[in-house]
């Protein structure tokens, strides 16, 4: 039958459902990670480099748990039919945890990195369920635009909570006020979720459970099963191991924007607010067109477009020095970093036999998380460690921080461009017909 032919996998209630969870998890995004919290906690909560520092270890932290459990997980929702309900657990986790983030004040450091990892490890949990649901509601054909439909939706969410947060902060100020937005962020994110689990189907159906067997055991023996079959899939593996690289620069660069922009800039709440609200509102016109661009070339060379991109981006970064420049960086950075994001969405869905979807995330899950562990640390740590010796070498404090953060940048861009030359190695069509044949 041909692709015209076929009927959408999914109705049009069924996406904007999922298109609106994605409305929602970026406002969590887009004031915690973003514009709010990161700066609250590094300049009040815990104060200095040292409060980079810890950033990105509380960062690193909540990656490596979510890397752990996410394979283990993802089989289980595979054959328990329970995709659904691991989202709305690790949903729920996040939206209590960011709506707790309201009691830490200064010198809560303690609490204060407790309740963001915990939130943090719900975020991105959540998410290897919400990707898995992709190749549910749309054919391999169109996995690529209705990925960048939802991230350019996603961002516009992001877009609506900043604006209806910066004229709190803005106009009443004060740290009561941040921390009553990041409130106001859990609530946002808790109604967005709702038609998603409301009106989108579950599609697969839990398997019976074999006499002396759980779930658990029986997890651990679909996870042995998929890393045992890896060979048969030689180009998501190729895939993964390039994005487990570059990701770690794009996370890189979205855990530190605003500590950046705070750091290199003096930036006050308010205008990295306003900085975030630039970089959401091009982050959709960037989902947008990668996602076009993936479905009428190919995920791959939109991927490689959106790299090139970002390595320009934050290599301008290093040399600018010009607070109207920063914003622009921005914009371009906001433009580029959600096609690498949704594409990479894209690409494992084009991957993936149908049945194996959650696994093949949770798989996914293993390198995005795994990596985000490592290059959130080594930023932090280089961050910190060039501030520490500039202090030694006898330049003031304040110097010497934007000098060891500005150091850290290039961290990012050695990331980026190592994952860029390994993914010129991913012969897509071969992979995509693989993952077809064993459907």
């Amino acid at each position: 039958m041909a692709v015209a032919a076929l009927e959408h996998k999914a109705t049009a209630k069924e996406r904007w459902a999922w298109y609106l969870y994605d409305f929602g998890n970026s406002a969590y995004a887009a004031v915690v990670i973003l514009a709010v919290y990161a700066t609250y906690f590094k300049g009040t909560v815990v104060g200095g480099a040292r409060g980079t520092l810890l950033w990105g270890v509380a960062v690193g932290i909540a990656m490596l748990v979510v890397a752990i459990i996410s394979p283990v997980l993802g089989a289980i929702a595979d054959y328990a039919g329970a995709k659904k309900k691991l989202l709305f657990f690790f949903t729920s986790l996040s939206v209590l945890f960011t709506a707790l983030l309201f009691f830490v004040q200064e010198g809560s450091v303690f609490t204060g990195m407790l309740f963001f990892i915990l939130a943090e490890i719900g975020y991105r949990s959540s998410q290897v369920f919400y990707n898995s649901l992709l190749p549910d509601i749309a054919y391999q054909h169109e996995i690529g635009k209705v990925s960048g439909n939802g991230w350019a939706i996603g961002s516009a969410g992001g877009i609506v909570c900043l604006l209806i947060v910066l004229p709190l902060i803005s106009g009443i100020g004060g740290a009561f006020v941040v921390r009553l937005s990041l409130v106001i962020t859990a609530v946002f994110y808790a109604l967005s979720s709702i038609p998603i689990f409301k009106w989108l189907k579950e599609r697969n159906e839990p398997k019976t459970l074999p006499e002396g067997e759980t779930y658990l055991s029986i997890a651990f023996k679909s996870l042995g099963e998929t890393f045992r079959s890896v060979r048969t899939f030689k180009e998501f593996v190729k895939f993964v191991v390039s994005f487990l690289v570059f990701n770690d620069g794009i996370m890189m660069a979205l855990n530190f924007a605003s500590i950046l922009g705070a750091v290199l800039f003096g930036m006050q709440q308010t205008q990295l607010i306003i900085f975030m609200i630039i970089v959401q509102v091009t982050s959709v016109l960037g989902a947008w067109l990668f996602g076009i661009m993936a479905e009428r070339v190919s995920c791959k060379r939109s991927l490689i477009v959106s790299l090139v991109i970002m390595v320009g981006t934050v290599t301008w970064m290093f040399f600018n020095n010009s607070l109207t420049n920063f914003y622009i960086i921005g914009a371009l950075a906001g433009f580029a970093l959600t096609g690498v994001q949704s594409v990479s969405r894209a690409m494992v869905g084009t991957f993936a036999p149908e049945k194996q979807s959650a696994s093949f995330y949770g798989f996914f899950a293993v390198a995005g998380r795994g990596s985000s562990f490592i290059g959130p640390t080594v930023f932090g740590w280089v961050a910190s460690g060039a501030t520490n010796s500039y202090i030694a070498g006898g330049y003031a404090a304040t110097i010497a921080e934007q000098m060891g953060h500005r150091a850290a940048i290039w961290s990012i861009v050695a990331f980026l461009v190592v994952g860029l030359i390994l993914l010129l190695f991913v012969n897509e069509k071969q992979g995509q017909q693989v993952a077809r044949d064993l459907s």
